[in-house]
């Protein structure tokens, strides 16, 4: 009995055991349990934080190329908006002047053009005074600062300027004058040029004196069809077997001459051949203008000009200033800037071509209004001349500062060439102004379609166009241009002005 209950207990107590031993096993196993579900929880959210950062980063990536491509198009569409805003300013710019241009033609209707005219004077004064005052204005602070500036150079180096200059200024106004005068003599002695005295008159030689009576035509017609399409002075006079050609403009006494030469050896003198014989010569001198140019080009050894600026070089075969042929004072000095060049180690060819193209402003002078240097200037820019060249033209009579050796040679040159004694003539000059000044004159008024200065300038006669100026109107010009000549321009004794209104009616057998 006591074993059995001994034996109970023992299992009762095994049991107990049993069950502590279980409860404590299961907390164990909860907590281990626990412990495992939090450190997978602090895992997780480990890795819950880093993809939190890096959706972050993203994010903030995306929205800098977002912005980006913000700014992007926006720069876009700002410089398609300054393009747009440019392009209409250029239409307003088109429209303003086809307006200027509408408008000057109806008050050119109107016949209101003096008044016109007097206002847009005043209007340019008023231009150039306001951008006077605005340069005046914008340029006072640059001008303070560069005083400001210059004055401190200036007082911290006046002793070293002083010291260098007097040691190097006796050998160096001794030596450049010495070298001077030795480069100038060489080229003058190394480019020997004929003296050429240019004139206002040619005469013809005719096969007999009978042939005058033929050229004068009956009535005078035809020596009038001669005069009118030249614009040429033609005197029959008692000198024997020959008639003079008096004109100002060499050119057109040169047209006339071949075209009165080829009309004798004809014979066939009349005023439709007249013209037609007028038309060929003006061609052939045109010829004759190229084959020049090129003539030039090739004696100084320039190549490469550009066809345009060969006929100007041709034209001033038949150009003077004050007596001096153009033609062979540009060949002149285009020989002796070359020659100084090379004395003073320059570029040459550059010497070259600038002396040579240094006057083709004046074979276009008459046609645009300001200095022949700056026209000159102008018309090489426009050709796609280099600036050198430029520089070059622009310089050598001093509207421009001569920014390069070449520049200066050429300015040298140009002056040695005038200068030669004999080389030049004032009076002929102001004679050749005078006259281009009277025919600009006359065909300055509306409805002139040619002016020529003949008789020496004592008479100036104008073709008008039929269609636009009647008989009666063509009295009152008459007299309007009298009456301007004798407010504008300086001329001794009397001028006669003729306006001739000719009406021609063209049919054709078929």
């Amino acid at each position: 009995m006591n074993e059995w209950l001994l034996t109970g207990i023992e299992i009762l107590a095994a049991s107990l055991l049993g069950l502590v031993c279980g409860y404590l096993l299961k907390q164990y196993l909860d907590e281990a349990k626990v412990k495992s579900a939090r450190a997978k929880a602090n895992t997780l959210l480990a890795e819950a934080q880093t993809k939190y950062k890096e959706m972050i980063l993203t994010a903030k990536d995306e929205a800098l190329k977002i912005r980006d491509k913000a700014e992007a198009e926006a720069k876009k569409r700002r410089a398609s908006l300054q393009r747009q805003e440019e392009r209409l300013q250029k239409r307003r710019e088109n429209l303003d002047r086809k307006l200027e241009r509408v408008e000057s033609h109806e008050r050119k209707l109107d016949q209101r053009q003096s008044k016109i005219d007097r206002l847009h004077n005043e209007l340019n004064k008023l231009h150039e005074e306001r951008t006077r005052e605005l340069e005046r204005v914008s340029t006072l602070g640059r001008e303070e600062a560069k005083k400001l500036l210059l004055k401190t150079v200036e007082e911290e180096s006046r002793q070293d300027m002083a010291r260098v200059i007097r040691e190097v200024e006796a050998q160096t106004q001794e030596e450049a004058d010495r070298k001077a005068r030795e480069i100038i003599t060489l080229a003058i002695q190394r480019c020997a040029s004929d003296q050429v005295t240019e004139t206002t008159v040619s005469m013809v030689p005719l096969p007999n004196d009978d042939m005058k009576g033929r050229i004068i035509g009956r009535g005078g017609r035809n020596i009038r069809a001669l005069e009118t399409a030249t614009g040429v002075d033609l005197v029959v006079d008692d000198t024997p077997e020959a008639v003079i050609l008096s004109s100002f403009d060499p050119v057109r006494r040169e047209v006339a001459r071949l075209a009165l030469s080829r009309l004798i050896l004809d014979g066939r003198i009349h005023p439709a051949r007249v013209e037609k014989m007028v038309k060929k010569a003006q061609e052939e001198v045109e010829a004759t203008i190229r084959k020049e140019g090129e003539r030039m080009a090739y004696e100084v050894d320039v190549h490469g000009l550009h066809p345009e600026l060969i006929m100007l070089l041709g034209r001033l075969k038949y150009r003077t200033s004050y007596g001096q042929n153009m033609q062979a004072h540009s060949l002149e000095t285009a020989r002796l800037a070359g020659i100084m060049a090379a004395e003073l180690g320059a570029d040459v060819a550059l010497a070259k071509e600038g002396g040579l193209l240094h006057d083709i402003g004046k074979a276009v002078d008459h046609q645009i209004d300001g200095p022949h240097a700056l026209i000159g200037a102008d018309i090489a820019k426009r050709l796609g001349k280099p600036e050198k060249i430029i520089n070059c033209i622009a310089a050598h009579h001093g509207e421009e500062e001569p920014q390069y050796l070449e520049a200066i040679l050429v300015e040298a040159a140009d002056a040695i060439s005038g200068a030669r004694p004999g080389a030049r003539r004032e009076s002929l000059e102001r004679y050749i102004k005078r006259i281009g000044a009277l025919e600009d004159l006359a065909s300055s008024f509306v409805g002139v379609a040619q002016s020529y200065a003949i008789q020496a300038g004592r008479e100036i006669r104008i073709i008008v166009k039929p269609e636009e100026v009647d008989d009666l109107a063509s009295i009152q010009l008459a007299k309007d241009i009298a009456k301007q000549v004798e407010e504008s321009l300086e001329y001794p004794g009397q001028i006669k002005v003729t306006v001739i209104r000719e009406t021609r009616a063209v049919d054709y057998a078929k």
